[in-house]
């Protein structure tokens, strides 16, 4: 029996002319769940996400994997013939992506004015450090500095030491995913105008201005209103939560850490009963987080005491007959070989070219969210290159060889 192809967003034509991973993560989120995204890249070099971290070959896996579903097509917008192709690629599109500085596509003569002349319904999402507006729209800025303005660095490491960076680039990311929403709350609104003859949405309305560290700021909870409430002033921690106790890492005698999230009433109960504490259990100060909170340290140590006695398997194996939320802390290595990710279609396998030699069986991350019991299927990794540039030059907008060569910046002639 075959399965029926689920793609929510079959129909639905993306041009994304963004680098790195802000704008790719949201082009490949619409791209996963069906939406054709075309991506523009510079002639030679395209994404220079191609070169980060790459360990053979001329693609990255990064690359691979921020841009799979998608199509790759060489544009070269230093040139009036790769505008133009932009321009009627934009006509023919729904949304477009962009991360590019502050001025950037205005600049290059394709600011949101003239895409609406050539497409009065497309939807303009731009991402950018500061946004579009404000005494900081024109700086540059990467994730990094972002976090840093988002509060969000700040509460990263421990406490006697400078903020640290997570391992991925989380500002970007998260940045992408309210790209991606915005861009469909956009096309909702633009479809139910039309459904309702409620006329044209205004371009205002749709130019959706995604800052980098708005989006971090917007994931920091109550920093703020605790902030400016009670002059609680938040700092780092590190492996707890603020506030919230007993919920951190520990060290088990195999040298292996478990995360164990024992903070519920109820559950610290059973948690401390586990750890052969019953005196904390019946602690009358310990019944609340707050009082919990207030003695962390006498209760981190104890945890710490009990986890050291035992191999993580032992002490994780008690915890969930505790009914004590725990869990190993996963390496690649454990998640590439995790059954629950198996069962869901979590890791998904491809032969993957360097160039130099075939690579067998490369498991790529799945797609989320799950629709009907298991990850869709990847359609495709990220594309070599220019490797749909005539199929869409060709195909979508008619041009021939020598106009293709303009807008691309090739001399050679392109084969239909």
């Amino acid at each position: 029996m075959t399965q029926t192809r689920i793609a929510p967003l079959e129909g639905v034509r993306v041009l994304e002319l963004g680098n790195y991973i802000a704008a790719p993560t949201a082009g490949r989120m619409l791209a996963d769940f069906g939406a054709e995204v075309i991506k523009v890249e510079r002639p030679g070099t395209g994404d220079e996400l191609r070169n980060w971290r790459l360990h053979k070959g001329d693609t990255s896996m990064l690359y691979r994997t921020i841009n799979r579903n998608k199509k790759s097509v060489v544009l070269d917008l230093r040139t009036e013939a790769g505008k133009q192709a932009v321009l009627k690629l934009a006509a023919k599109s729904d949304i477009l992506l962009e991360n590019f500085r502050p001025g950037t596509l205005e600049k290059w003569g394709l600011g949101p004015d003239v895409l609406n002349e050539a497409n009065p319904e497309l939807i303009i999402t731009r991402i950018s450090a500061f946004g579009q507006t404000g005494p900081l729209s024109a700086r540059p800025g990467f994730a990094a500095v972002a976090e840093a303005y988002g509060g969000f660095r700040n509460l990263v490491g421990d406490p006697d030491r400078p903020p640290v960076r997570v391992g991925v680039s989380i500002g970007d990311s998260i940045a992408g995913l309210y790209a991606a929403f915005g861009s469909m709350m956009s096309l909702y609104q633009r479809d139910a105008r039309r459904r309702d003859a409620g006329g044209a949405v205004p371009l205002t309305e749709r130019i959706i201005d995604v800052a980098l560290n708005e989006a971090m700021f917007s994931m920091m909870e109550s920093l703020i209103p605790d902030y400016q409430a009670y002059g609680v002033d938040r700092q780092r921690v590190g492996g707890r939560m603020d506030g919230i106790a007993p919920s951190n890492a520990y060290f088990c005698k195999d040298g292996a850490s478990i995360v164990v999230a024992g903070n519920g009433d109820s559950i610290f109960q059973r948690y401390m009963e586990t750890i052969g504490r019953p005196d904390l259990a019946a602690d009358p100060a310990l019944q609340s987080n707050a009082g919990r909170w207030a003695r962390r340290e006498e209760l981190d140590q104890a945890i710490g005491a009990w986890t050291g006695e035992l191999d993580s398997a032992q002490a994780l194996e008690a915890l969930d007959a505790a009914g004590v939320p725990a869990g190993p802390i996963y390496t690649a290595a454990d998640i590439s070989s995790d059954s629950q990710y198996a069962a869901r279609n979590m890791i998904q396998k491809f032969d993957v070219s360097t160039g130099e030699e075939t690579l067998a069986g490369v498991g790529f991350p799945g797609i989320v969210p799950v629709i009907g019991e298991q990850s869709l299927p990847i359609r495709n990794l990220g594309p070599d290159l220019g490797e749909n540039t005539t199929e869409i030059l060709v195909g979508l907008l008619g041009m021939d060889n020598a106009e293709i060569s303009a807008a691309s910046g090739r001399e050679e002639a392109l084969q239909p």
